[in-house]
């Protein structure tokens, strides 16, 4: 019992704190909307009078927790998954984009790992140009992506994939191509004495040893994938999906709306992450290195 406690009470401390600067935030950014309120009604606010008001405005400049907690409530729980005003609704249209962009991506990224690993060419001419590519904005690359694809006639969801798997591939390039490489030289030649081809040095010690690298990077992956399939909903106008809501909260100056948005994308990676948590500790289990 004590362990459970002792390892659950730095969490717990870490999140009263932040919901409490939370709070004090909401007054402070919140305060001048109920002053000028107050003024033009002749009255004067008392301090409680004045954090109830900051606490509960229909369109705050911060929502207070409980407002977002009472957004997310309504629009999952008291809203059927098919609405349009639904939050799963919205989650479920960006997490389709987000796997199919983080499945190509993962695929890219070791297929480039690979090649830079066993082809020196690769390693001196894609290798900076992977680096490169992440300089680029997304912010910048994700409209052109857009056009050019709708242009062909590709639009849904293969575009915002792309925009995902632009982000993801990178960390997992990165993280394989190290795990590739961990291997020691003393396991490389004694893999040359059991006269080893290369697949099968490949299979047997390269492959995994990459494994705790790989699951790493598919962890940053999953989460970066997820931004590129929001950032991809924002250029289009979309009308579904969690870019979609940020949108639409921002033209309306919905921050509560806003808010929710980006706590259910924050959930969702978390669940993404820790899903991908499991299956590292369940095969790196079965393989004898955990």
């Amino acid at each position: 019992m004590k362990s459970v406690v002792s390892a659950f009470a730095p969490v717990v401390t870490v999140v009263i704190a932040l919901m409490t600067i939370w709070y004090m935030a909401a007054v402070w950014l919140n305060a001048d909307w109920a002053y000028d309120r107050a003024g033009r009604a002749g009255v004067t606010l008392s301090f409680s009078e004045l954090v109830s008001d900051t606490w509960a405005q229909e369109k705050p400049k911060l929502p207070a927790p409980h407002q977002v907690v009472e957004e997310i409530w309504k629009t999952t729980v008291q809203k059927s998954i098919t609405s349009k005003r639904s939050l799963i609704y919205h989650s479920w249209v960006t997490l389709s984009a987000t796997l199919l962009g983080f499945g190509l991506g993962t695929a890219l990224g070791i297929g480039l790992a690979i090649g830079i690993v066993y082809n020196r060419v690769m390693d001196m001419s894609v290798m900076p140009w992977v680096i490169a590519s992440q300089t680029i904005p997304i912010l910048a690359i994700a409209p052109m992506i857009i056009v050019v694809l709708n242009a062909v006639g590709i639009s849904g969801l293969l575009p915002k994939a792309i925009i995902s798997m632009y982000l993801s591939f990178f960390p997992v390039v990165v993280g394989m191509v190290k795990g590739l490489r961990s291997p020691e030289q003393m396991q490389l030649d004694q893999m040359r004495t059991w006269n080893a081809s290369g697949s099968q040095t490949f299979w047997r010690l390269r492959l995994p040893s990459s494994m705790p690298y790989l699951f790493t990077s598919m962890k940053i992956a999953m989460a970066a994938s997820l931004v590129g399939a929001i950032v991809g909903e924002l250029p289009t106008g979309a009308v579904a999906g969690l870019g979609a809501r940020l949108l639409a909260g921002s033209y309306y100056g919905q921050t509560i709306q806003i808010w929710s948005a980006l706590i259910m994308a924050a959930a969702l990676a978390a669940v993404m992450v820790a899903l991908i948590g499991v299956v590292q500790r369940v095969t790196l289990k079965r393989m004898g290195m955990a």
